[in-house]
């Protein structure tokens, strides 16, 4: 297993011996707090990928990959104290920040310290300058809005314009999805009818459905979490308010699945950019090993391939920095990122192409719905909602 350095507020994991000839990678992780179920996931899945490298290669020049954790649900103090450690004593060569409250803050200590960091929140204001240091896998809020946008615009019935509320969490990643979803709105016949915020963890968001229903919204655009959209579904359902929910797919994390299994139905979707079980591409496929192999996740979780995915994307950059600079740091590994263009993860995520002025992955994603058993069910294609018209699947 790779090897997890236990800073103040973190369980030491599987640790295994670190020599001259491990490979550090630094992994932000909410291991407490309100995300924690989802962290631990992403967690088993970075950890799983990198004992299969491990396992199954040589490493890169013969150097095995080690993990260090920091618990970025702890409290904000020790989190930032914790990274802060990290930076100054590991020297690790790249590091991932998973939906953390304080990632802008993490994000400045990284940016202090040069080194490169794949963000998995999907909040566009991680990429205002100086964002140097700081990648996103799986696009941006901007893809998210528009892909959900325009699936709406696409499957509305009626000669009016679909009618949209948005519902979101009182902070920077909840109001993401604001301007954006504004922007497409005022560039195709959709009208945004409400927005709505509330601050995380709120009870009752009847108030909210009241007045989304009384103006008309006939689907309802999300971005909280899991279980604050679990207590969304449950408002609408007292107001017998039955619409479709459009929400990012980190919404729908395993905390949502296991709360929300009676009010799930057929009215929530997902933009996903990621595999699925189905799919036919060696990105599934490995997913499909590492839970056959570690038996760490019993069935597919979307946190788990998060983790997984991310892990690769950092692999193949230290790779990338060996073979075409010769060494690995963290100056090189940020380089070699910048190398991407198109770069092919099997199916594993859409293709990532980034540059010195562009950090954002891709702009592709595709629309699934979440069934109450935790499975998700495609409607459409992969497209780039900038550029493509989406398909919708029979």
């Amino acid at each position: 297993m790779a090897g997890i350095f236990s800073f103040s507020a973190v369980v030491n994991l599987h640790a295994e011996t670190v020599s001259e000839t491990t490979l550090k990678i630094g992994a932000v992780v909410d291991l407490l707090g309100p995300n924690a179920t989802q962290g631990r996931l992403n967690l088993k899945g970075m950890e799983d990928y990198f004992h299969y490298m491990n396992e199954t290669t040589s490493g890169i020049s013969d150097h095995r990959f080690s993990l260090c954790v920091i618990d970025g649900g702890a409290t904000p103090s020790d989190a930032l104290k914790d990274v802060e450690k990290f930076c100054n004593s590991e020297k690790a060569p790249i590091s991932a920040v998973f939906r953390t409250a304080i990632s802008e803050k993490i994000k400045t200590i990284f940016l202090n310290h040069k080194i490169p960091h794949i963000d998995a929140p999907d909040c566009q204001k991680l990429l205002r300058p100086p964002d140097s240091y700081t990648y996103l896998p799986f696009g941006s809020a901007t893809l998210n809005c528009y892909a959900i946008l325009q699936y709406i615009e696409m499957i509305h019935v009626g000669p009016a314009p679909p009618k949209v509320g948005i519902l979101s969490t009182d902070d920077a990643c909840g109001k993401s999805i604001h301007a954006p979803s504004r922007a497409y709105a005022s560039k195709h016949p959709i009208e945004i009818v409400a927005v709505e915020q509330f601050k995380p963890g709120t009870r009752d968001l009847k108030p909210a459905m009241l007045k989304f229903k009384d103006m008309g919204a006939e689907y309802i655009f999300m971005q909280c979490t899991g279980l604050d959209a679990v207590t969304a579904l449950q408002s609408a359902d007292r107001i017998h308010y039955n619409i479709p929910f459009f929400c990012t797919w980190n919404v729908v994390d395993a905390d949502f699945l296991n709360a929300g299994k009676k009010l799930i139905g057929r009215r929530t979707n997902v933009s996903f950019p990621g595999c699925l079980p189905g799919d036919e591409n060696p990105g599934i496929n490995l997913i499909k090993i590492l839970m056959d192999r570690y038996k760490s996740v019993s069935t597919f979780h979307t946190a788990y391939w998060e983790g997984v995915s991310i892990a690769a994307v950092m692999a193949r950059a230290l790779q990338r920095a060996h073979e075409t600079l010769g060494k690995i740091d963290s100056e090189t590994a940020g380089l070699a990122l910048e190398t991407f263009q198109s770069e092919d993860f099997g199916g594993l995520i859409p293709d990532i192409t980034y540059t010195d002025t562009n950090h954002r992955a891709s702009f592709v994603t595709r629309i699934a719905r979440a069934n109450k058993n935790g499975t998700f069910m495609p409607l459409t294609n992969f497209w780039n909602p900038k550029t493509e018209k989406v398909t919708i699947l029979p």
